[in-house]
């Protein structure tokens, strides 16, 4: 039996290369300790859950999920609540506002909502991996803007060149971003949205990380922008402020033609999101703003026991504010992978190679703060060994 040719464009997802790594040393009897992956082993907060049981024993909700793949309106009400009462954005729920099963739907959708076979997708070098995915499964070209450690991993729009820039049709950004934790600031945004009108390219703005910040970090929407309804989507999730990862609840928000668009994909691909996850989101975004205060204490703590380890190996540097993970330059000498697998041969500590982002992320591996405390304590204790 043939499989479709597209697959064969998509390199092995990072994740799940990493998990059957894992599974088979562990399988061997090895402590391993990953610090590879983002998923946050804090549970929902407790109101969120009984929320959803609530919920979920009403046999209406057993139907199709009320206003199927749009998201039902008093979820989209609620979003619209939020996103006025965190970034000053003002939003039409019924028109502005759309529901996703996870943000990570939301890009795959985007590319089949605008782009067209050959066309030029731009997305960051180093980036998440999945981008590139929805982007050659769309039919798309991907192009790589490298986004670099002298400029606050913040693309350079003068170097895109001309003629691609031309061709271009879309474009993936992500701050707090994802592999570098860089943020962006309000400036940059008003130039994002001077680059993608000047050149009419649709922007996806992928924004789960956006309450994910330390330091006194501003907490940013590209929505904040002036225009940027005009030229994109910002997408949006309640799996990292909330740790709700596993529940598949997200948004998109922005340009009003380019959501139904993304609508019209999702009516032929989707029934939505189930409705007792949708109040249980609505509660979550009404009542639960204290556990993100929480849970970036936690991630402070961590980020700090780990700065410090590093240092102890003579690893230094200015770590970005945003997200959950920790952007690590390698010892001198060694390449991303040989220091990943030192790591892992060596200690048993797992660690994402930076060039699993892309050629720019060569020098770099990522580290996850999504592992308890002693976990990660013992981890650094291994690196500590093995390095000092």
């Amino acid at each position: 039996m043939q499989t479709a040719e597209r697959l064969t464009k998509i390199p092995p997802y990072l994740f799940m290369e990493l998990r059957k790594k894992i599974a088979k040393a562990r399988a061997d009897g090895v402590d391993v300790i990953s610090l590879a992956i983002g998923d946050p082993v804090e549970p929902t907060p407790e109101s969120i859950i009984d929320e959803l049981c609530r919920t979920a024993r009403d046999p209406e909700n057993h139907r199709y999920p009320t206003d199927e793949e749009k998201g039902m309106l008093a979820f989209r009400q609620e979003i619209a609540r939020w996103y006025n009462n965190r970034y000053g954005v003002t939003l039409e729920p019924a028109t502005e506002v759309l529901g996703l099963i996870g943000s990570k739907e939301g890009c795959h959708h985007f590319v089949l909502a605008c782009i067209n076979p050959g066309d030029i997708v731009l997305m960051t070098d180093p980036g998440y991996p999945a981008y590139r995915a929805s982007i050659l499964m769309g039919g798309g070209e991907p192009w790589n803007v490298p986004i670099l450690r002298k400029n606050g991993y913040l693309p350079a729009f003068e170097d895109i060149p001309t003629d691609v820039a031309k061709k271009a049709k879309g474009m993936f950004l992500n701050y707090p971003n994802n592999p570098t934790g860089a943020c962006a600031n309000r400036e940059f945004l008003n130039r994002l949205v001077e680059f993608a009108r000047s050149w009419d390219v649709a922007v996806c703005y992928d924004n789960p990380y956006s309450e994910i910040l330390f330091e006194g970090q501003e907490r940013i929407s590209f929505l904040m922008a002036e225009g940027a309804k005009d030229v994109g989507v910002e997408l949006n999730s309640l799996s990292k402020p909330f740790n709700m990862c596993g529940w598949r609840i997200g948004m998109a928000m922005g340009n009003r033609d380019l959501l139904a668009a993304i609508s019209k994909v999702k009516e032929n691909t989707d029934s939505g999101i189930f409705n007792p996850v949708q109040f249980a989101g609505i509660h979550a975004l009404k009542n639960e703003v204290s556990s993100i205060g929480h849970m970036l204490d936690v991630y402070g703590f961590r980020r700090q026991m780990v700065l410090e380890a590093l240092q102890k190996i003579g690893i230094r540097f200015d770590a970005p504010k945003g997200t959950f993970y920790l952007w690590v330059p390698v010892p001198e000498g060694m390449t991303s992978i040989e220091f990943t697998n030192r790591l892992f041969d060596k200690t048993a500590v797992v660690v994402a190679a930076g060039t699993a982002y892309g050629q720019y992320g060569e020098g770099f591996v990522r580290i996850s703060l999504t592992v308890p405390n002693v976990r990660l304590k013992e981890a650094m204790e291994r690196i500590i060994r093995e390095f000092a």
